[in-house]
């Protein structure tokens, strides 16, 4: 494939659809599976076997990319784990979402420990394939834009549709229900992504393992960019941690929570366009970092909210969530430039690797957020079971103020990134020559 093709609209609109179920699946994980558990096992041991599996999950991330980029067939390496994870992934959220009568410690520990790899069994392939989809700069965002467009349809989905459905609000019946949409939404997502999206050809051989690690280690605008990417989770994360909190106890509006969560999500469904129109005129990595700059100039407002302010926060949540889909997509994008970087450098074309460590530092930056967070509200005083908790200005300085300082120094970082269109196409010129030398030529497969 050359560095001018660009993919069919038709292939970005079904390369993204996956990410609709996928993102279905995760909130019942962290929203309705807790309480619905804690109800047998009790709460402090479903805290720590969710925290052990998330644990497992770090491990396994890169394994599964580094294995993926291994694989040759004829099928397609992202497409034979995907095959592999699917059903897997089905069965275990089955038993997990819908658990026989008794099922207890052991039942939960085990079905957990098997979402999880499933989960990145599918969703780790998913998300390096896109990034070698298109080798085109601007497309590269408009890809992973797709994507994060239907993981926002997703969540949103899953917070209207349990609400519809259960009135009643039963995390049992909320799970079991999810789990019949995800029967269906699964296979019929992937189904579509797998026969009409074709997988580009691995052209080149894999990289021994030390010569790997050197390569890795030189590759100094990757870690840049992870850096930036685990300082704007955190930021991220803060305020997802701390939302529930703040709506109930400094907005007082409880009730509201799901017409804010709607509006902040909806509104950064309809702000990917605007950035990817951005991001074709001053690159990629100074969208993101005018994106980033946007969400604090907004954000710094909410501490000087209190009781009532709900119509204030709903355009809080308005203008602040214009940022949200590209601030998953854009960099996504900036770190497919990258694996070009390191293929032309003789890495083999590691995409997996890459986001193995990518999905790893996702999920250290929640859990530096989680870490942060509620420590400094127990040294505040703030007691989230009294009736008028002490230390309501410590949460909304945690909540709206805290990510700002994260969010600017990912910025500093991004600003003057060394990794634009130019270098981007000089590096796929030398991937390219390389593939030319193997004698394969460029190609897809189905």
């Amino acid at each position: 494939m050359s560095a001018t093709t660009r993919v069919p609209r038709r292939t970005v609109f079904f390369y993204g659809l996956p990410g609709l179920p996928l993102a279905v699946l995760g909130i019942p994980l962290y929203v309705f599976l807790p309480p619905f558990y804690a109800e047998t096992v009790g709460i402090a041991a479903v805290g720590i076997i969710l925290l052990a599996a998330r644990l497992w999950d770090v491990i396994t991330d890169p394994l599964v990319g580094a294995i993926g980029d291994r694989l040759d067939n004829r099928l397609g390496r992202r497409k034979t784990l995907i095959l592999i994870g699917t059903p897997l992934l089905l069965l275990a959220v089955d038993q997990l979402f819908r658990p026989p009568d008794g099922a207890g410690m052991l039942h939960l520990l085990g079905w957990s420990f098997l979402v999880y790899l499933a989960w990145t069994l599918v969703s780790l392939p998913y998300t390096a394939w896109g990034a070698e989809l298109s080798p085109d700069y601007d497309q590269r965002s408009s890809i992973t834009g797709s994507r994060e467009g239907f993981v926002i349809v997703g969540m949103l989905l899953a917070i209207a549709l349990p609400a519809i459905m259960v009135p009643d609000g039963s995390p049992g019946e909320s799970l079991a229900w999810l789990a019949g949409m995800l029967w269906i939404s699964v296979p019929v997502a992937l189904g579509a992504t797998l026969i009409l999206v074709p997988e580009p050809r691995n052209l080149l051989p894999p990289v021994p393992w030390r010569e790997g690690l050197l390569l890795l280690k030189e590759n100094k605008p990757f870690f840049r960019l992870l850096v930036a990417y685990i300082l704007n989770g955190m930021a991220n994360a803060l305020p997802a941690t701390l939302f529930l909190l703040f709506a109930h106890h400094v907005l007082v509006a409880e009730d509201w929570a799901g017409v804010m969560l709607i509006t902040y999500f909806a509104a950064g469904l309809a702000g990917i366009p605007l950035w990817l129109w951005l991001a074709r005129r001053i690159g990629k990595h100074r969208a993101w970092a005018c994106s980033m700059l946007w969400a604090a100039t907004i954000f710094v407002w909410v501490p000087l909210l209190g009781e009532g302010d709900v119509w204030p926060f709903l355009v809080i949540c308005l203008m602040s969530g214009l940022s949200l889909g590209i601030d998953m997509a854009l960099p996504a994008s900036i770190q497919a430039d990258l694996v070009d970087r390191d293929t032309a450098r003789g890495g083999g074309q590691r995409t997996g690797l890459f986001f193995g460590l990518w999905g790893m530092a996702t999920k250290l930056a929640l859990a530096l957020a989680v870490g942060l967070a509620f420590p400094l509200l127990s040294l505040s005083g703030f007691d989230a079971s009294a009736s008028e908790p002490d230390g309501l200005f410590a949460l909304a300085l945690l909540y709206g103020l805290a990510p700002i300082p994260f969010k600017l120094a990912a910025v500093w970082l991004m600003w003057s990134f060394p990794v634009n269109r130019k270098t981007q196409q000089h590096w796929q010129r030398q991937v390219r020559s390389l593939e030319q030398d193997n004698e394969t030529g460029p190609g897809l497969i189905r």
